[in-house]
Protein backbone atom coordinates (compact mmCIF):
# COMPACT_ATOMS: atom_id res chain seq x y z
CA UNK A 1 0.00 0.00 0.00
CA UNK A 2 3.32 2.39 -0.38
CA UNK A 3 1.54 3.89 -4.15
CA UNK A 4 0.48 7.54 -3.97
CA UNK A 5 -2.86 8.26 -3.64
CA UNK A 6 -3.21 9.87 -7.41
CA UNK A 7 -2.31 6.77 -8.55
CA UNK A 8 -4.22 4.53 -7.15
CA UNK A 9 -7.25 6.43 -8.28
CA UNK A 10 -6.05 6.14 -11.83
CA UNK A 11 -5.30 2.46 -11.43
CA UNK A 12 -8.34 1.56 -9.81
CA UNK A 13 -10.28 2.99 -12.92
CA UNK A 14 -8.74 1.64 -15.67
CA UNK A 15 -8.63 -2.05 -13.63
CA UNK A 16 -12.59 -1.50 -12.53
CA UNK A 17 -13.79 -0.29 -15.93
CA UNK A 18 -14.17 -3.88 -17.14
CA UNK A 19 -14.98 -5.81 -13.83
CA UNK A 20 -17.31 -8.35 -13.99
CA UNK A 21 -19.20 -10.05 -10.37
CA UNK A 22 -16.86 -12.78 -9.76
CA UNK A 23 -13.76 -10.75 -9.07
CA UNK A 24 -11.08 -12.86 -7.79
CA UNK A 25 -8.06 -10.39 -8.20
CA UNK A 26 -10.31 -8.42 -5.74
CA UNK A 27 -10.75 -10.60 -3.29
CA UNK A 28 -6.84 -11.47 -3.39
CA UNK A 29 -5.54 -8.02 -3.23
CA UNK A 30 -8.02 -7.50 0.00
CA UNK A 31 -7.30 -10.32 1.95
CA UNK A 32 -3.03 -9.76 1.02
CA UNK A 33 -4.11 -6.17 2.17
CA UNK A 34 -5.53 -7.48 5.62
CA UNK A 35 -2.74 -9.35 6.50
CA UNK A 36 -0.93 -5.12 6.70
CA UNK A 37 -3.88 -3.82 7.85
CA UNK A 38 -3.95 -5.55 11.24
CA UNK A 39 -0.47 -4.85 12.09
CA UNK A 40 -1.39 -1.37 11.63
CA UNK A 41 -4.31 -1.79 13.82
CA UNK A 42 -2.00 -3.28 16.19
CA UNK A 43 0.23 -0.29 16.37
CA UNK A 44 -2.48 2.39 16.40
CA UNK A 45 -3.67 0.19 19.62
CA UNK A 46 0.10 0.45 21.00
CA UNK A 47 0.88 3.98 19.97
CA UNK A 48 -2.53 5.10 22.09
CA UNK A 49 -1.10 3.14 25.27
CA UNK A 50 2.46 5.12 24.78
CA UNK A 51 0.33 8.26 24.04
CA UNK A 52 -1.22 8.00 27.52
CA UNK A 53 2.16 7.37 29.29
CA UNK A 54 3.92 10.14 27.44
CA UNK A 55 1.23 12.67 27.86
CA UNK A 56 1.04 12.18 31.68
CA UNK A 57 4.88 12.57 32.33
CA UNK A 58 5.26 15.53 30.16
CA UNK A 59 2.06 17.14 32.38
CA UNK A 60 3.39 16.42 35.16
CA UNK A 61 6.47 18.12 34.80
CA UNK A 62 4.78 20.84 33.38
CA UNK A 63 2.66 21.51 36.17
CA UNK A 64 5.46 21.08 38.56
CA UNK A 65 7.29 24.00 36.33
CA UNK A 66 10.19 21.34 35.36
CA UNK A 67 11.53 21.69 31.78
CA UNK A 68 11.18 19.30 29.72
CA UNK A 69 14.52 17.08 29.25
CA UNK A 70 16.65 16.39 25.53
CA UNK A 71 14.84 13.10 26.31
CA UNK A 72 11.09 14.43 26.16
CA UNK A 73 11.43 16.48 23.37
CA UNK A 74 12.85 13.53 21.14
CA UNK A 75 9.76 11.49 22.64
CA UNK A 76 7.91 14.16 21.00
CA UNK A 77 9.27 14.39 17.84
CA UNK A 78 9.66 10.49 17.18
CA UNK A 79 6.05 10.40 18.67
CA UNK A 80 4.79 12.64 15.46
CA UNK A 81 7.15 11.34 13.41
CA UNK A 82 5.15 7.61 14.10
CA UNK A 83 2.00 9.09 14.51
CA UNK A 84 2.37 10.69 10.80
CA UNK A 85 3.69 7.81 9.09
CA UNK A 86 0.94 5.52 10.43
CA UNK A 87 -1.60 8.07 9.21
CA UNK A 88 -0.24 8.12 5.92
CA UNK A 89 -0.56 4.18 5.63
CA UNK A 90 -4.06 4.14 7.49
CA UNK A 91 -4.98 6.74 4.87
CA UNK A 92 -3.87 4.81 1.61
CA UNK A 93 -6.35 2.12 2.86
CA UNK A 94 -9.09 4.84 3.52
CA UNK A 95 -8.91 5.67 -0.61
CA UNK A 96 -7.69 2.98 -1.99
CA UNK A 97 -11.27 1.25 -1.34
CA UNK A 98 -13.39 3.79 -1.42
CA UNK A 99 -14.24 4.09 -5.01
CA UNK A 100 -16.11 0.42 -4.75
CA UNK A 101 -18.94 2.89 -2.77
CA UNK A 102 -19.63 4.44 -6.52
CA UNK A 103 -22.69 2.74 -7.77
CA UNK A 104 -20.94 1.96 -11.40
CA UNK A 105 -19.15 -0.49 -9.28
CA UNK A 106 -22.61 -2.53 -7.90
CA UNK A 107 -22.03 -5.02 -10.67
CA UNK A 108 -18.74 -6.53 -8.55
CA UNK A 109 -19.14 -9.51 -6.39
CA UNK A 110 -21.49 -8.37 -3.12
CA UNK A 111 -19.32 -10.05 -1.15
CA UNK A 112 -16.12 -8.68 -1.81
CA UNK A 113 -17.55 -5.35 -2.16
CA UNK A 114 -18.76 -5.21 1.37
CA UNK A 115 -15.12 -6.57 2.74
CA UNK A 116 -13.21 -3.53 0.64
CA UNK A 117 -15.67 -0.88 1.97
CA UNK A 118 -15.50 -2.14 5.75
CA UNK A 119 -11.70 -2.08 5.20
CA UNK A 120 -12.02 1.11 4.13
CA UNK A 121 -14.58 2.57 6.60
CA UNK A 122 -12.74 1.08 9.49
CA UNK A 123 -9.18 2.56 8.67
CA UNK A 124 -10.76 5.99 8.68
CA UNK A 125 -12.45 4.63 12.72
CA UNK A 126 -9.68 4.34 13.46
CA UNK A 127 -7.77 7.34 12.22
CA UNK A 128 -10.68 9.34 13.96
CA UNK A 129 -10.16 7.17 16.89
CA UNK A 130 -6.45 8.10 16.45
CA UNK A 131 -7.49 12.03 16.94
CA UNK A 132 -9.02 11.79 19.73
CA UNK A 133 -6.71 10.14 21.85
CA UNK A 134 -3.47 10.70 20.27
CA UNK A 135 -4.04 14.38 19.30
CA UNK A 136 -6.67 15.96 20.90
CA UNK A 137 -4.75 15.92 24.82
CA UNK A 138 -1.87 17.14 23.04
CA UNK A 139 -3.70 19.69 21.47
CA UNK A 140 -5.64 21.23 24.56
CA UNK A 141 -2.20 22.30 26.02
CA UNK A 142 -1.56 25.65 24.37
CA UNK A 143 2.57 24.90 24.93
CA UNK A 144 2.03 21.32 23.62
CA UNK A 145 0.61 22.48 20.50
CA UNK A 146 3.03 25.22 19.99
CA UNK A 147 5.82 22.36 20.10
CA UNK A 148 3.99 20.26 17.62
CA UNK A 149 3.06 22.68 15.12
CA UNK A 150 6.57 24.23 15.28
CA UNK A 151 8.87 22.95 12.32
CA UNK A 152 11.73 20.97 12.83
CA UNK A 153 14.16 20.32 9.69
CA UNK A 154 15.97 17.40 11.91
CA UNK A 155 12.80 15.12 11.96
CA UNK A 156 11.42 16.59 8.42
CA UNK A 157 8.42 17.72 10.74
CA UNK A 158 6.93 20.68 8.49
CA UNK A 159 4.94 23.42 10.12
CA UNK A 160 1.54 23.04 11.45
CA UNK A 161 1.18 19.50 11.14
CA UNK A 162 -0.91 19.21 14.27
CA UNK A 163 -3.52 21.94 12.45
CA UNK A 164 -3.58 20.13 9.17
CA UNK A 165 -4.64 16.84 11.44
CA UNK A 166 -7.03 18.93 13.02
CA UNK A 167 -8.89 20.56 10.29
CA UNK A 168 -8.89 16.97 8.49
CA UNK A 169 -10.42 15.72 11.68
CA UNK A 170 -12.70 18.50 11.69
CA UNK A 171 -14.01 18.21 7.90
CA UNK A 172 -17.52 17.86 7.13
CA UNK A 173 -16.63 16.34 3.76
CA UNK A 174 -14.45 13.96 5.09
CA UNK A 175 -17.22 12.82 7.85
CA UNK A 176 -20.06 12.87 5.03
CA UNK A 177 -17.95 10.29 3.27
CA UNK A 178 -17.21 7.88 6.26
CA UNK A 179 -21.20 8.54 6.87
CA UNK A 180 -21.45 7.13 3.26
CA UNK A 181 -19.39 4.15 4.05
CA UNK A 182 -21.70 3.62 7.55
CA UNK A 183 -25.00 3.70 5.65
CA UNK A 184 -23.58 0.93 3.24
CA UNK A 185 -22.03 -1.21 6.04
CA UNK A 186 -25.68 -0.80 8.07
CA UNK A 187 -27.17 -1.60 5.25
CA UNK A 188 -25.66 -4.18 3.50
CA UNK A 189 -23.99 -6.51 6.54
CA UNK A 190 -27.79 -7.46 7.26
CA UNK A 191 -28.14 -8.84 4.22
CA UNK A 192 -25.18 -11.36 3.73
CA UNK A 193 -25.31 -14.80 4.83
CA UNK A 194 -24.28 -16.53 8.15
CA UNK A 195 -21.05 -17.83 6.59
CA UNK A 196 -19.85 -14.36 5.57
CA UNK A 197 -20.61 -12.80 8.82
CA UNK A 198 -18.82 -15.46 10.77
CA UNK A 199 -15.60 -15.52 8.82
CA UNK A 200 -12.78 -14.24 11.05
CA UNK A 201 -11.46 -10.80 8.97
CA UNK A 202 -15.26 -10.04 8.63
CA UNK A 203 -15.73 -10.38 12.40
CA UNK A 204 -12.76 -8.38 12.58
CA UNK A 205 -13.68 -5.47 10.29
CA UNK A 206 -16.65 -5.88 12.12
CA UNK A 207 -16.15 -4.99 15.46
CA UNK A 208 -13.33 -2.26 14.40
CA UNK A 209 -16.61 -0.26 13.33
CA UNK A 210 -19.49 -1.38 15.64
CA UNK A 211 -16.70 -0.75 18.60
CA UNK A 212 -15.58 2.17 17.67
CA UNK A 213 -15.78 5.17 19.88
CA UNK A 214 -16.26 7.71 16.61
CA UNK A 215 -19.01 5.25 14.74
CA UNK A 216 -21.46 6.81 16.31
CA UNK A 217 -20.85 9.99 16.96
CA UNK A 218 -20.00 10.67 13.14
CA UNK A 219 -23.38 9.19 12.46
CA UNK A 220 -24.67 12.52 15.41
CA UNK A 221 -22.52 14.63 13.43
CA UNK A 222 -23.69 18.88 13.78
CA UNK A 223 -21.94 22.15 13.05
CA UNK A 224 -21.59 21.77 17.34
CA UNK A 225 -20.04 18.44 16.75
CA UNK A 226 -16.59 18.91 17.60
CA UNK A 227 -17.00 21.58 20.46
CA UNK A 228 -18.90 19.17 21.92
CA UNK A 229 -17.23 15.92 21.57
CA UNK A 230 -13.73 17.74 22.18
CA UNK A 231 -15.73 19.50 25.79
CA UNK A 232 -16.73 16.14 26.54
CA UNK A 233 -13.59 14.56 26.00
CA UNK A 234 -11.25 16.84 27.78
CA UNK A 235 -13.03 17.68 30.96
CA UNK A 236 -12.60 14.17 31.56
CA UNK A 237 -8.34 13.97 31.76
CA UNK A 238 -6.93 15.11 34.63
CA UNK A 239 -3.59 13.26 36.46
CA UNK A 240 -6.03 11.22 38.33
CA UNK A 241 -8.31 9.88 35.64
CA UNK A 242 -4.71 8.85 33.44
CA UNK A 243 -3.34 7.33 36.32
CA UNK A 244 -5.82 4.57 36.49
CA UNK A 245 -5.60 3.66 33.27
CA UNK A 246 -4.26 -0.03 32.58
CA UNK A 247 -1.85 -1.56 29.88
CA UNK A 248 -4.29 -4.19 28.07
CA UNK A 249 -7.62 -3.24 28.43
CA UNK A 250 -8.52 -0.13 30.72
CA UNK A 251 -8.66 3.11 28.68
CA UNK A 252 -9.23 6.73 28.28
CA UNK A 253 -12.77 6.07 25.88
CA UNK A 254 -14.01 3.29 28.01
CA UNK A 255 -14.16 5.86 30.91
CA UNK A 256 -15.24 8.74 28.81
CA UNK A 257 -17.52 6.45 25.88
CA UNK A 258 -18.08 3.32 27.37
CA UNK A 259 -15.41 1.71 24.42
CA UNK A 260 -12.22 0.22 24.71
CA UNK A 261 -8.98 1.17 22.89
CA UNK A 262 -6.56 -1.20 24.30
CA UNK A 263 -8.50 -4.01 23.37
CA UNK A 264 -11.94 -4.43 21.79
CA UNK A 265 -13.03 -5.89 25.29
CA UNK A 266 -17.29 -6.44 25.79
CA UNK A 267 -16.79 -8.32 29.15
CA UNK A 268 -14.30 -9.53 31.38
CA UNK A 269 -13.47 -12.77 31.64
CA UNK A 270 -14.29 -15.98 33.43
CA UNK A 271 -11.28 -16.57 35.24
CA UNK A 272 -11.02 -12.54 36.14
CA UNK A 273 -10.25 -12.17 39.56
CA UNK A 274 -10.70 -15.74 40.82
CA UNK A 275 -8.69 -15.60 43.74
CA UNK A 276 -9.27 -19.44 44.52
CA UNK A 277 -8.09 -20.21 40.51
CA UNK A 278 -5.04 -17.99 41.07
CA UNK A 279 -4.06 -19.19 44.44
CA UNK A 280 -4.26 -23.03 42.79
CA UNK A 281 -2.34 -22.16 39.96
CA UNK A 282 0.51 -20.30 41.89
CA UNK A 283 0.56 -23.66 44.40
CA UNK A 284 1.11 -25.71 40.99
CA UNK A 285 3.15 -23.60 38.62
CA UNK A 286 7.21 -24.38 38.37
CA UNK A 287 9.45 -22.20 36.60
CA UNK A 288 9.49 -22.47 32.75
CA UNK A 289 5.95 -23.52 32.25
CA UNK A 290 3.84 -22.36 29.61
CA UNK A 291 0.73 -20.29 29.91
CA UNK A 292 -1.67 -20.05 26.89
CA UNK A 293 -5.10 -18.42 27.16
CA UNK A 294 -8.20 -17.91 25.24
CA UNK A 295 -10.17 -14.59 25.62
CA UNK A 296 -12.68 -15.12 22.85
CA UNK A 297 -14.73 -11.39 23.73
CA UNK A 298 -11.68 -9.31 22.33
CA UNK A 299 -10.63 -8.32 19.22
CA UNK A 300 -7.65 -9.51 19.33
CA UNK A 301 -8.82 -13.06 19.36
CA UNK A 302 -10.68 -13.03 16.03
CA UNK A 303 -7.76 -13.51 13.64
CA UNK A 304 -4.98 -15.27 15.39
CA UNK A 305 -5.43 -18.99 14.23
CA UNK A 306 -6.22 -21.80 16.18
CA UNK A 307 -7.69 -22.07 19.54
CA UNK A 308 -5.92 -20.09 21.33
CA UNK A 309 -4.80 -16.55 21.16
CA UNK A 310 -2.15 -15.76 23.62
CA UNK A 311 0.86 -17.37 25.24
CA UNK A 312 3.63 -16.43 28.29
CA UNK A 313 6.39 -17.90 30.21
CA UNK A 314 6.19 -18.35 34.38
CA UNK A 315 9.66 -16.95 35.47
CA UNK A 316 9.55 -19.13 38.71
CA UNK A 317 9.89 -17.01 41.99
CA UNK A 318 12.66 -15.97 44.30
CA UNK A 319 12.96 -18.91 46.02
CA UNK A 320 12.54 -21.05 43.06
CA UNK A 321 14.95 -18.98 40.84
CA UNK A 322 17.53 -19.34 44.22
CA UNK A 323 17.33 -22.93 43.60
CA UNK A 324 18.35 -22.99 40.15
CA UNK A 325 21.52 -21.19 41.31
CA UNK A 326 20.59 -17.95 39.26
CA UNK A 327 18.91 -15.92 41.23
CA UNK A 328 22.45 -13.47 41.23
CA UNK A 329 22.71 -14.15 37.58
CA UNK A 330 23.27 -10.42 36.02
CA UNK A 331 20.28 -10.69 33.64
CA UNK A 332 17.91 -11.64 36.85
CA UNK A 333 19.23 -9.21 39.12
CA UNK A 334 17.95 -6.99 36.40
CA UNK A 335 14.69 -8.24 37.64
CA UNK A 336 14.73 -8.51 41.24
CA UNK A 337 12.27 -5.88 42.12
CA UNK A 338 9.31 -7.25 40.26
CA UNK A 339 10.16 -10.69 40.70
CA UNK A 340 10.04 -9.79 45.06
CA UNK A 341 6.50 -7.92 43.77
CA UNK A 342 4.72 -11.22 42.23
CA UNK A 343 5.25 -10.03 38.89
CA UNK A 344 6.46 -13.72 37.55
CA UNK A 345 4.89 -13.73 34.06
CA UNK A 346 7.02 -12.74 30.71
CA UNK A 347 4.78 -11.75 27.88
CA UNK A 348 4.92 -9.53 24.71
CA UNK A 349 2.11 -7.10 24.34
CA UNK A 350 1.52 -4.20 22.24
CA UNK A 351 3.86 -1.65 24.87
CA UNK A 352 6.57 -4.98 24.47
CA UNK A 353 7.75 -7.50 26.25
CA UNK A 354 7.80 -7.10 30.30
CA UNK A 355 7.28 -8.73 33.51
CA UNK A 356 3.43 -8.34 34.83
CA UNK A 357 1.53 -10.65 37.74
CA UNK A 358 -0.40 -13.99 37.29
CA UNK A 359 -3.68 -11.85 38.12
CA UNK A 360 -3.53 -9.32 35.47
CA UNK A 361 -2.84 -12.48 33.08
CA UNK A 362 -5.92 -14.25 34.23
CA UNK A 363 -8.75 -11.83 32.36
CA UNK A 364 -9.15 -14.86 30.00
CA UNK A 365 -12.03 -17.86 29.61
CA UNK A 366 -9.40 -20.64 28.76
CA UNK A 367 -6.46 -21.03 30.77
CA UNK A 368 -3.93 -24.16 29.94
CA UNK A 369 -0.49 -25.09 31.59
CA UNK A 370 2.20 -26.62 29.93
CA UNK A 371 5.95 -27.63 31.70
CA UNK A 372 8.60 -29.55 29.14
CA UNK A 373 9.04 -33.11 30.13
CA UNK A 374 12.33 -34.23 31.58
CA UNK A 375 13.74 -30.83 31.86
CA UNK A 376 16.73 -30.42 34.21
CA UNK A 377 17.46 -27.73 36.44
CA UNK A 378 20.88 -27.02 34.31
CA UNK A 379 17.84 -26.65 31.06
CA UNK A 380 15.06 -24.93 33.17
CA UNK A 381 17.64 -22.14 34.27
CA UNK A 382 18.75 -21.94 31.14
CA UNK A 383 15.63 -21.56 29.57
CA UNK A 384 14.43 -18.47 32.33
CA UNK A 385 17.63 -16.63 31.17
CA UNK A 386 16.48 -16.47 27.92
CA UNK A 387 13.22 -15.52 28.73
CA UNK A 388 14.07 -13.04 30.51
CA UNK A 389 16.61 -11.62 28.18
CA UNK A 390 14.19 -10.44 25.80
CA UNK A 391 11.88 -8.19 28.74
CA UNK A 392 11.83 -4.52 26.97
CA UNK A 393 12.11 -5.58 23.44
CA UNK A 394 9.12 -3.94 21.21
CA UNK A 395 6.34 -5.99 20.17
CA UNK A 396 7.01 -7.41 16.56
CA UNK A 397 4.28 -6.09 14.67
CA UNK A 398 5.22 -8.03 11.66
CA UNK A 399 5.09 -11.49 13.74
CA UNK A 400 8.48 -12.63 11.84
CA UNK A 401 10.58 -15.10 14.08
CA UNK A 402 13.74 -13.92 12.69
CA UNK A 403 14.22 -10.58 13.95
CA UNK A 404 16.06 -10.23 16.74
CA UNK A 405 15.39 -6.58 18.53
CA UNK A 406 11.70 -7.54 18.46
CA UNK A 407 9.36 -10.44 18.92
CA UNK A 408 5.59 -11.15 19.26
CA UNK A 409 4.03 -13.41 22.41
CA UNK A 410 4.91 -17.23 20.66
CA UNK A 411 8.48 -16.20 19.45
CA UNK A 412 8.95 -15.84 23.31
CA UNK A 413 8.02 -19.70 23.77
CA UNK A 414 10.26 -19.87 20.60
CA UNK A 415 13.41 -18.14 21.82
CA UNK A 416 13.08 -19.26 25.16
CA UNK A 417 12.96 -23.10 24.51
CA UNK A 418 15.74 -23.31 21.76
CA UNK A 419 15.97 -27.62 22.30
CA UNK A 420 12.51 -27.71 20.97
CA UNK A 421 11.42 -28.04 17.64
CA UNK A 422 8.93 -25.75 16.76
CA UNK A 423 6.22 -25.78 13.76
CA UNK A 424 6.40 -22.79 11.91
CA UNK A 425 4.27 -20.99 9.27
CA UNK A 426 5.14 -19.01 5.90
CA UNK A 427 3.30 -15.78 5.68
CA UNK A 428 3.79 -13.02 3.31
CA UNK A 429 7.50 -14.00 2.68
CA UNK A 430 7.96 -14.56 6.78
CA UNK A 431 7.66 -17.21 8.58
CA UNK A 432 5.53 -16.80 12.11
CA UNK A 433 4.53 -19.16 15.04
CA UNK A 434 1.13 -18.70 16.43
CA UNK A 435 0.38 -19.94 20.37
CA UNK A 436 -1.51 -23.25 18.99
CA UNK A 437 1.96 -23.93 16.54
CA UNK A 438 2.85 -24.21 20.49
CA UNK A 439 -0.41 -25.87 21.75
CA UNK A 440 0.32 -28.77 19.44
CA UNK A 441 3.48 -30.23 21.14
CA UNK A 442 1.58 -30.89 24.48
CA UNK A 443 -0.16 -34.41 24.60
CA UNK A 444 0.85 -37.86 25.58
CA UNK A 445 4.14 -39.02 24.19
CA UNK A 446 4.90 -35.21 23.43
CA UNK A 447 7.69 -33.02 24.47
CA UNK A 448 4.98 -30.95 26.93
CA UNK A 449 2.36 -32.39 29.20
CA UNK A 450 -0.61 -30.17 30.00
CA UNK A 451 -0.51 -30.05 33.93
CA UNK A 452 -3.51 -28.01 34.32
CA UNK A 453 -6.54 -26.91 31.96
CA UNK A 454 -9.44 -24.47 32.42
CA UNK A 455 -12.64 -24.50 30.09
CA UNK A 456 -15.08 -21.63 29.87
CA UNK A 457 -14.01 -20.67 33.27
CA UNK A 458 -14.55 -23.99 34.81
CA UNK A 459 -10.90 -26.89 35.61
CA UNK A 460 -11.06 -29.80 33.74
CA UNK A 461 -9.78 -32.56 36.27
CA UNK A 462 -9.74 -35.71 34.21
CA UNK A 463 -8.97 -36.70 30.84
CA UNK A 464 -6.64 -33.07 30.82
CA UNK A 465 -4.41 -34.39 27.62
CA UNK A 466 -7.40 -35.78 25.70
CA UNK A 467 -9.89 -32.59 26.09
CA UNK A 468 -6.84 -30.31 25.56
CA UNK A 469 -6.01 -32.20 22.14
CA UNK A 470 -9.14 -32.08 20.94
CA UNK A 471 -9.14 -28.15 20.52
CA UNK A 472 -6.27 -28.52 18.34
CA UNK A 473 -7.86 -31.16 16.06
CA UNK A 474 -11.10 -28.66 15.92
CA UNK A 475 -9.17 -25.83 15.25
Amino acid sequence: MKHLYTLILLLNSLFFLSATKANPQLELQIKGDLEEYQSLVEQALAYREVTLDTYQIIKDKMQKDIPLSGKDIETLNTGTLQHLALRKKLYSYVGYYEYLLNDKYDSIDKEARLRGIMLSLSAALVLYDNYLLSITIFEEDAKLRRYLNAKHDGYNIKNYQLNEITLQYNSIENRNRARRAIDFFKTEWQKQSYEFRHQPYNIYLNLLITQSPSYNHIREFSPLYVVNQKTRFLTGITSDTLSKLGKEGVNLFSLLFGNSIGVVEVRKGLLNNDINVETQLTSRLKAGDILLEKTPFRLTDKLIPGYWGHVAIWVGSEEELKQLGIWNHPVVKKHHQQIKSSQLVAEALRAGVELNSLNQFMNVDDLAVLRKNKLDDKTRAETIIRALRQIGKAYDFNFDIETNDKIVCSELIYVSFTETQWPTEATLGRHTISPSNIAIKAGDELPFKVVSLYLHGKPVNSEIHSEFSKLNIIN
